[in-house]
């Protein structure tokens, strides 16, 4: 009987080892397939695969993310209810009475 190989499944990390090395262009492709013990095929996908998905990387906005339009009012409603009611207190402990 013989027996069957398993496929190997590698970790992103690795294979964003191996994609960039593939990038920097210092060793060819069969080189690092020998390097790293992978196929030169599959050296060659995670590149294309790196150099895909580079360019959105930067596409998402810096900065806070959005508040949502609706909750903002109702926060803001109950920061004046909050400081109403504190006022009330403050008048109602120092025997202030202001209109």
């Amino acid at each position: 009987m013989s027996e069957t190989k398993k496929r190997k499944v590698h970790q992103p990390e690795f294979k964003a080892k191996v994609g960039l090395e593939a990038l920097r262009g210092v060793k060819t492709i069969n080189e690092i397939g020998q390097e790293f013990g992978v196929h030169p095929v599959q050296v060659g996908q995670w590149k294309k695969e790196i150099q895909e998905q580079a360019k959105t990387l930067f596409e998402g906005r810096r900065g806070p993310a959005p508040v949502a339009a609706h909750k903002e009012p109702d926060r803001l409603y109950g920061e004046i209810g909050r400081l109403k009611m504190e006022l009330d207190w403050l008048k109602k402990k120092s025997g202030i009475s202001l209109p």
